[in-house]
């Protein structure tokens, strides 16, 4: 190679790093044109860059210098590759990828050197046909050994996929039931996930032993779905079949533990789930926590709009602490309830509404057993009050 084309890319290749443009438009294109990337949320979208940022410094080094990819390259991509395996990223999903940054590269060396050299032209496309001839190989392989590590290790792999979830890691339900089919399982749809933790002021981590014991006491013979704990700090944090959190309260109870139980998220969205249920537990006051009983999604949400971060609108915050009260039908049963809490007691509310006692209280028992949550609780008349409060 003469001196003269080896300067000419030199200048290209420069230009192109410097420009924070071409990187923007490599993750714009993949965005665009593989839908595995398209579903990704914010905070996958800075990896991806970074890995583009790399790949276009390490193709643009290897045009000017008509070199190869080298080992520490090699081990950056296996890596990669087991990374996003693990993560449920399809390797064909990831393979496209590098071809559409593949193709976008060429489009930026083009746009800035229109009349390059055959030889420059030649030597850009062997390069490129020659890495990503070797990444998919080096990155097919790692998928296949990573699959094998996890499916040597079911528990632990369940226990990894729990953790991508809680973590926000999977870019869609579809990533998901992918790599749900790759260990063989199918996880609780729907499912509860309950977050829980010892009574008392002390709070070490907890160790996993405690967490998979817990699992153990609220597995049932023909749950659907497989359930599968985890830890965060001093937490347990299960993923259970949506049924299981009728029992959560009285197998937490007989343990001395407090939890939150969030059963209508979906599969996507673990890691919203595990916020509102790690943060309901960071902000219930003590009179929230129940023997026998568990915080749930109501709770969570109510508690998330009394910290100024709600994660849902007020009406759905309302639906879910009322639920069939807001059918027209139990209006009677909205008026005991808006009464009681008014006039502070159920004789008082009674005459207010022209009732006897005993139908008022019939009342509130009424609502007890439609929302399970009683008014004469104050936590619980508290949600309720808030509820009817916000309520359109």
């Amino acid at each position: 190679m003469t001196s003269q084309p080896v300067a000419a890319r030199e200048h290209v290749r420069q230009e192109m790093v410097a420009d924070p443009r071409v990187v923007a438009a490599i993750v714009s294109a993949v965005h665009e044109q593989v839908p595995v990337y398209a579903a990704l949320d914010d905070s996958r979208l800075p990896e991806v860059r970074a890995i583009a940022a790399w790949g276009l410094e390490r193709l643009l080094h290897l045009w000017v210098t008509d070199g190869a990819l080298e080992p520490s390259d090699l081990r950056r991509l296996r890596g990669i590759a087991a990374a996003r395996a693990a993560d449920g990223r399809p390797v064909q999903a990831v393979l496209r990828a590098y071809r559409v940054a593949a193709t976008v590269l060429t489009d930026e060396i083009a746009a800035r050197a229109p009349r390059l050299a055959a030889a420059d032209a030649f030597a850009l496309t062997r390069m490129l046909l020659t890495a990503l001839d070797t990444l998919s190989e080096e990155m097919t392989t790692a998928y296949a050994a990573t699959d094998e590590d996890l499916a040597a290790d079911r528990d632990r792999a369940l226990r990894l996929l729990l953790d991508d979830l809680i973590a926000g890691r999977h870019a869609s339900v579809g990533a998901l039931s992918d790599r749900s089919a790759r260990l063989g399982v199918q996880l609780p749809d729907p499912y509860c996930l309950l977050v829980a933790e010892p009574v008392g002021a002390e709070r070490p981590d907890m160790a996993l032993d405690a967490a998979t014991g817990l699992l153990e006491a609220l597995a049932v013979p023909g749950d659907e779905g497989v359930s599968s704990a985890t830890v965060r700090g001093s937490r347990a944090v299960l993923l259970l079949p949506g049924a299981a959190a009728a029992r959560a309260g009285a197998v937490l109870g007989a343990r001395s533990w407090r939890g939150c139980a969030i059963t209508g998220e979906s599969l996507d969205r673990v890691a919203v789930a595990h916020r509102l249920a790690a943060d309901a537990l960071d902000t219930a006051p003590a009179h929230a926590h129940r023997p026998g009983r568990v915080l749930t999604d109501a709770d969570a949400h109510v508690l998330a709009l009394l910290g100024g971060h709600p994660a849902a609108a007020p009406d759905q915050v309302a639906r879910l602490v009322l639920g069939p009260l807001t059918d027209p039908g139990q209006r009677h049963l909205m008026e005991a309830l808006t009464a009681y809490i008014d006039a502070g007691s159920a004789s008082a509310a009674a005459r207010v509404l022209h009732l006897h006692a005993q139908s008022l209280r019939y009342r509130l028992r009424r609502i007890h057993a439609l929302t399970s949550r009683d008014p004469r609780d104050p936590w619980q008349r508290l949600t309720l009050d808030i509820a009817r409060t916000i309520r359109p």
